[in-house]
């Protein structure tokens, strides 16, 4: 046989995608990246592995549940296997497993068919992707100002940072509440009795002037954590934060109040946010439907993960609404967020809670370090996710105290069965 002539023993099959086969499902959880990170990977009989990753600080069970479903199907078969897990997903951290399994699924697809994930969504509308640093509250507005002003000075473009009750409690006059309301976050915003005095906006409104004032208004900056107060505080609040133009006021009431959102929208000058505990584009719908809010936060580790939110991220374009993502991840739910946000054309930028993580870049292999530079993420044109491996080392000495093994056997979830059809 001529050198020239190629024959199947020498060459690799590890890019045949119609005979990929999914073989095993492993967890490991990392912590302090920046919380607790359940990171799954998807083994092939071809070699290939994929990577994906549980919603922060949710039980890795949420996925290892899901191994016998998915163990023996090709992951280029997306969609199918999406709509055969999505049943066993829900709202908040509950939509972790499906989440992360599709990002994984994304991973392996992506590297049988040579081509990024954004390509298996419908492309590009960017080259690089927006990041905007959340950061820890202060109590001092002026440290708080300082702190965000170093992310600035970093070369981030978009800023966010907590303003609420947190601030309050320990002011005279400026919070009415009942006895143990501060214990009390159980109990959702409407019904727990705290109210914001005329004091307490007071405050907060000088808190955001400072911050303003030292941060400038050449730079994005969104506010968050509330706290558990209910419609009337959170109107009077959002309308004593209209002259700071801030890029958003998120998650005021819970997302299941689409009538209080729109009330709320209707009342400020304020872009309105919420969504980072939504499960699927269904669920959704009624705030969009509605009007309710004018940016739309969905947690791709959440809502499904690669795909489902850029249906989402289509769904909320055609009624006008802009989509920024929430998340707190490592580099690898990061990187599906990235692809996520190339293909979505009314993406505003992705969160990033790991400013203050030195370490956070060197968890993957591959793309450039730091991960963000002047504030963005470019766009891997690489296969997948796009990084190359793991950083195994590193990984090792991240893994949680509480779950130390490195991507422990799962084999007793092998025999996890149930007539899993939703009709009759």
């Amino acid at each position: 046989m001529s050198d020239s002539v190629l024959t199947e023993e020498h060459v690799s099959t590890a890019s045949r995608p119609s005979a990929l086969r999914i073989t095993d499902l492993r967890v490991a959880n990392l912590h302090g990246v920046p919380f607790r990170s359940s990171i799954i990977r998807l083994d092939t009989n071809q070699g290939l592995v994929g990577y994906g990753e549980v919603r922060d600080q949710a039980s890795a069970t949420y996925a290892l549940m899901l191994k016998s479903r998915v163990v023996g199907e090709n992951p280029c078969d997306l969609d199918r296997i999406f709509r055969k897990i999505k049943q066993f997903g829900h709202h908040g951290r509950q939509g972790g497993g499906v989440s992360g399994i599709e990002m994984a699924l994304m991973d392996l697809a992506g590297k049988a068919y040579g081509v990024p994930a954004y390509a298996l969504v419908g492309g590009r509308f960017r080259d690089t992707v927006r990041c905007y640093a959340d950061t820890p509250s202060l109590l001092d507005p002026h440290e708080m100002g300082a702190k965000l002003l170093e992310r600035k000075q970093r070369g981030f473009t978009m800023l966010k940072m907590d303003v609420g009750i947190s601030l309050l409690w320990d002011v005279p006059g400026a919070l009415i509440a009942p006895a143990g309301a501060r214990e009390n976050l159980t109990t959702m915003h409407p019904f727990t009795g705290v109210q914001v005095t005329a004091k307490g906006v007071e405050h907060l409104a000088d808190y955001v002037a400072t911050v303003r004032s030292i941060v400038g208004y050449d730079v994005a900056l969104a506010a968050d954590h509330f706290g558990h107060i209910a419609l009337d505080s959170c109107i009077r609040i959002g309308r004593a934060l209209e002259p700071f133009t801030l890029a958003w006021i998120e998650d005021l009431i819970p997302w299941q109040f689409t009538d209080q959102w729109r009330q709320l929208t209707e009342a400020v000058a304020v872009p309105t946010c919420t969504g980072e505990d939504i499960y699927l584009t269904e669920g959704f719908k009624p705030l969009l439907d509605a009007g309710a809010i004018r940016v739309v936060h969905p947690d791709p580790a959440t809502s499904g993960g690669i795909a489902e939110t850029k249906r989402l991220g289509d769904y909320a374009q055609e009624r006008g609404v802009a989509m920024a993502l929430h998340l707190a991840a490592s580099p690898i739910a990061t990187m599906a967020s990235v692809h996520l946000a190339a293909a979505t054309e009314n993406f505003l930028a992705l969160e990033h809670h790991a400013a203050d993580v030195d370490f956070w870049s060197e968890l993957v292999t591959d793309l450039p370090r730091p991960l963000i530079q002047d504030g963005s993420i470019a766009v891997p044109q690489t296969p997948g996710l796009g990084f190359g491996d793991i950083d195994e080392e590193l990984f090792r000495r991240r893994l949680d105290p509480r779950a130390p093994e490195f991507f422990a056997d799962s084999s007793h979830w092998d025999a996890e069965s149930s007539h899993d059809r939703l009709w009759s």
